[in-house]
């Protein structure tokens, strides 16, 4: 079993950024970033491969960014030029195998969340 552990949520206003840091309790082949807004469904926002290979969600391209340091077994999702429709709780995600960037689609863990607030 493998605890997830988000932070760096927080409130910042439109066009700002935050970082956001996921802390796995064991190895993971790949972890990926998922968020839900109050009343939508969750989302798939990136995802990433123990070796740097990522994908990215179309609303978030050109934004954030997605990266892991593998000997902190440690996931981060950096978001610039935040929009007030990133406004969402975010939860890291991790698969010991590849899978689709879709909620739950295999995968096998989810952490608790950390909430993101963007106001215009």
């Amino acid at each position: 079993q493998v605890q997830l552990v988000e932070s760096g949520g927080g409130s910042v206003q439109s066009g700002g950024s935050l970082r956001l840091s996921c802390a796995a309790s064991g190895y993971i082949y790949y972890m990926g970033w998922f968020r839900q807004a109050p009343g939508k469904e969750r989302e798939g926002v990136a995802a990433i491969d123990r070796y740097g290979s990522a994908e990215y969600a179309d609303s978030v391209k050109g934004r954030f960014t997605i990266s892991r340091d593998n000997t902190k077994n440690t996931l981060y999702l950096q978001m610039d030029s935040l929009k007030s429709e990133d406004t969402a709780m975010y939860y890291c995600a991790a698969d010991q195998t590849w899978t689709s960037l879709r909620w739950p689609e295999g995968w096998d863990y989810l952490g608790r969340g950390t909430q993101v607030t963007v106001s215009s």
